[in-house]
């Protein structure tokens, strides 16, 4: 077991090895975090630590298995298994589970995702007689979210004049009842939401010492993954756990901190030295995965932000490839031009789809790539779209399995009474809620109430509801006998579900059909698992998975040979052969929503280091010198983060105007003299106010050929959208003249002169 040492260089090495006290471990991008993490792990149990005694927390269920899989290599699978080992999430829930009854929670509460949460929020909205217009539900609960990850209660909600004053301003100033009522109805319908599951660990661990104790106790070593991703919420569990032994370990890269809006704070990391004073600190330097051009010119981005511990990053890779930058005319013609660049790479490097990833700051950006890559037959996957567990009729099916292990979930329980259609309407919905609201029960409380009939109801919705309950009644009978597959195709059987989807004969209906049937086969898969695992295969178990399931860890179940298309949030943590970053332009990238604050422009700059990082050979940087946006085609200009980066590292249109040299000794770079041919701000702090909300059309009216004019086959022109061309054909009269025109970038196109608004270059 001792070789495994052997595979790591000097730094790793002293980062598995010293077990004891305080531990900060940096590790640049690509510079095997895992790996040293695992090993320690590993390390520790070689040393004759039990493995109960080690927690071990990370952000994804995908890097849990994986870390899980690696020390099961290195010291079996019985020993790996007995691991604390999780997301924050799946290991305090499991921990409130086991303590439920001190916080008067039933030991199987229902976790509530963001769509639960919201259904709630809007029958809060109703009980108060607001308008979810006046009150997004998502707005709502982005402040409760917000307020709970920094630990504050609804009491003290109430005397924070800074949220108040923020509330008002946003002209939502009853969030602070919303957020009480919130609290409250979860508590009677046992559940909790994802932000819950760390407020309520903090609450058991300050109100319950002993609990607190008994878990110091047990955890001899606490691991963090990721630890400049954490909250106010996280970093306090952590800092309790290990008050007693002080020996915690954290890994991080405070250059790749992007979470900000989700409430991690970059501070954890930064002032980890006075958290835990005489703490070991270890700098991962060496990159094994990127060039050292990409490495370079990382480094070259990410020196221009004060906020951050010092080190340098290196590669004993290949030089390899310059970044290239490429100009477009316009958004449209971006697209095409990217997907030409990597058809052409594809072909000369003779590689696959999957290795090439376009990345982007925002959502709506990818609608242009994907015109462009189905325009030219390239096959491509959106990561991060609507997941498999949030279709309608999975979470319908899911619904049901909630409301067997836990009937009081109100959220559940609105969502299959009348699914199938049973005649419950809107009516005994609303009668039903009110009566729930003014006894402060749960629905399943009223509905299961034996005076019940006195809320108002006739003698036919009563037998309605009755039947409901002896529905849900029958399925909870089978809950200690049946494991989660058994007990699921029970409850697809006797609901009526199946029987429902099959009357839609449309494919639609048939696509539902099969979703569900794979959700079955996905449940079959668990309870297998589970059951040659020796682990619990219940149909609480098989729940608690899926609510803990992340968007990313679902990313990436498709294995085709397609190109990847994603925000640069969705690719922290991944890596691809050949990254392309598009609409690197100001008011995009850094985006307006930071502020143009120092803080808010730092983390845009870490966004734009993690984007380069993710490549291993080449990198490819574009912009737009006009987007359409507002129905106006407006000028925009490169990047200033493309103005961070040493011209030593770039090659493509105007790298003597969009980077900068490096001339200091020890890593620190000076900026050239700013250019002057426009391309960028000739000031280096330039502010989005010099960005004029709309701008004229890239080409004015006089420099149109409309009617034809000179143009003739073979003349050059240039499109507002398309870019630059040649004419290859003309047919027709005016003002009917039509030109087919090959452009650059965005193929042939057969256009009517008088609508072109073309522009002739030669």
């Amino acid at each position: 077991m001792q070789d495994y040492l052997d595979q790591l260089n000097e730094a790793q090495r002293s980062a598995v090895t010293t077990i004891d006290g305080p531990t900060l471990v940096v590790a640049g991008a690509g510079s095997g975090k895992t790996r040293v993490l695992t090993y320690r792990i590993a390390y520790l149990l070689q040393q004759g630590v039990p493995p109960w005694r080690v927690l071990a927390l990370t952000f994804t269920n995908k890097a849990a298995r994986e870390m899980k899989e690696r020390i099961a290599a290195l010291t079996g699978k019985e020993v790996a298994s007995r691991l604390w080992m999780g997301t924050f999430h799946s290991v305090f829930a499991r921990i409130l589970r086991v303590e439920a009854e001190h916080l008067n929670f039933p030991s199987s509460f229902t976790i509530y995702d963001t769509a639960d949460s919201k259904s709630l929020i809007k029958s809060i909205l109703k009980e108060l007689q607001i308008t979810d217009k006046e009150y997004k539900p998502g707005l709502i609960l982005s402040r409760i979210s917000a307020a709970k990850n920094d630990l504050v209660l609804p009491a003290a909600y109430a005397r924070d004049t800074h949220r108040l004053a923020a509330d008002k301003a946003a002209k939502v100033p009853m969030v602070y009842e919303i957020y009480l009522r919130y609290l409250r109805a979860c508590l009677q319908a046992g559940a909790m939401d994802f932000d819950d599951l760390l407020l309520n660990t903090n609450l058991l661990f300050r109100d319950h010492p002993e609990v607190l104790a008994k878990y110091q106790e047990q955890f001899r070593y606490v691991l963090v993954d990721e630890y400049q991703d954490t909250n106010f919420s996280q970093y306090l569990i952590v800092r309790k756990l290990a008050e007693q032994h002080k020996n915690v370990c954290v890994v991080g890269d405070d250059a790749q901190s992007i979470y900000s809006f989700r409430g991690a704070k970059i501070e954890n990391i930064l002032n980890f030295r006075n958290d835990y004073p005489g703490y070991h600190l270890f700098k991962l330097e060496q990159n094994y995965r990127s060039t050292r051009n990409i490495v370079n010119a990382a480094n070259s981005i990410i020196a221009n932000n004060k906020g951050q511990i010092p080190k340098v990053v290196f590669s004993d890779k290949e030089e390899g490839e310059k970044l290239k930058v490429l100009q477009a005319y316009s958004d449209v013609e971006e697209g095409y031009m990217v997907v030409k660049e990597l058809q052409n790479r594809r072909l000369n490097a003779t590689c696959a789809y999957a290795d090439f990833a376009i990345l982007y700051r925002t959502n709506a950006q990818s609608r242009i790539f994907e015109e462009a890559l189905r325009k030219n037959n390239v096959p491509y996957r959106m990561y991060g779209g609507l997941s498999f567990y949030q279709r309608k009729e999975i979470k319908d099916l899911l619904a049901y399995l909630r409301m067997v292990i836990n009937p009081r979930d109100g959220e559940a329980l609105k969502r299959i009474i009348n699914y199938p259609a049973r005649g419950i309407g809107k009516t005994t919905m609303d009668r039903l809620e009110k009566a729930a609201a003014d006894n402060q029960m749960s629905l399943w409380e009223v509905l299961t109430h034996p005076e019940l009939g006195r809320v108002g109801f006739n003698a036919g919705t009563l037998k309605k509801l009755g039947a409901f309950v002896q529905l849900i009644r029958s399925f909870e009978r089978l809950l200690p006998v049946m494991n989660a597959y058994e007990l699921t195709t029970e409850v697809v059987a006797q609901s009526g579900i199946l029987k429902d989807l099959h009357q839609d004969k449309s494919t639609e209906g048939q696509t539902r059909i099969e979703n569900l049937d794979e959700l079955l086969n996905g449940v079959r898969e668990f309870t297998e698992e589970r059951i040659e695992s020796g682990e619990d295969n219940k149909l609480v178990d098989f729940l608690e998975e899926v609510a803990l399931l992340t968007d990313m860890d679902q990313g990436d179940s498709e294995d085709t040979d397609r190109v990847t298309l994603m925000t640069i949030h969705s690719a922290k943590g991944l890596e691809f052969p050949y990254v392309f970053i598009a609409g690197v332009e100001e008011g995009l990238f850094p985006s307006p929503m930071s502020g143009n604050s120092e803080q808010g422009l730092e983390e845009e700059r870490r966004l734009f280091y993690v984007a380069v990082t993710r490549a291993e050979k080449q990198v490819t940087l574009s912009y737009a010198r006009s987007r359409f946006k507002y129905g106006e085609h407006n000028f925009v200009t490169p990047s200033r983060f493309l103005k961070d980066i040493d011209t030593a590292y770039l090659e493509g249109v105007e790298t003597a105007a969009v980077g900068r040299s490096a001339t200091a000794p020890g890593g620190r770079f000076k900026r050239k003299a700013d250019s002057d041919n426009g391309s960028i701000a000739t000031k280096r702090s330039f502010s989005f106010r010099e960005e004029s909300p709309v701008r004229k059309p890239a080409f004015s009216s006089e420099t149109f050929a409309g009617t034809g004019g000179d143009i003739v086959v073979g003349s050059r022109v240039a499109h507002e959208r398309f870019g630059q061309g040649e004419v290859m054909a003309l047919e027709g009269q005016a003002p009917n003249l039509k030109a087919m025109i090959a452009f650059d970038n965005a193929g042939t196109k057969q256009l009517l002169l008088k609508f072109a608004k073309l522009r002739l270059l030669s």
